[in-house]
């Protein structure tokens, strides 16, 4: 948030400045954009909520990522929407199913008091 505002979050920013998860792709084009409209974002209010969620082509996910924590994507052509497999320093999603080597089921670890791997003793 900004001046009231939802940004995007990005690679790079941890998962404590997150709040939830656009419904809609907003793109440069959209409406909801260029006038800074309403957007519905999904605010998860329990622990534990299950995300399935793409894994950008840099790094293969694999069954012993189960529990790992990793971070969103900056490869071009995934940011915003993808986990980066390869990357874990802010920690902004747990993984918690495999499904296949692109795409897992992930808990998001954002908000106030999200964790680290680190805090977690891993």
């Amino acid at each position: 948030m900004t001046s009231g505002q939802c940004i995007p979050h990005v690679a790079g920013t941890a998962g404590a400045a997150a709040i939830g998860v656009s419904l809609k792709a907003i793109t440069s084009s959209s409406d909801e954009y260029t006038t800074q409209g309403d957007i519905a974002v999904q605010v998860p209010i329990e622990k534990g909520v299950e995300w399935e969620i793409d894994v950008d082509d840099t790094h293969d996910l694999v069954l012993l990522d189960i529990g790992s924590f990793f971070d969103l994507s900056s490869e071009s052509g995934y940011e915003s929407d993808t986990v980066d497999a390869g990357e874990s320093s802010e920690d902004v999603f747990q993984c918690v199913g495999f499904v296949s080597a692109t795409k897992g089921i992930f808990v998001l670890n954002i908000g106030l008091g999200a964790n680290t791997e680190t805090d977690l003793g891993a």
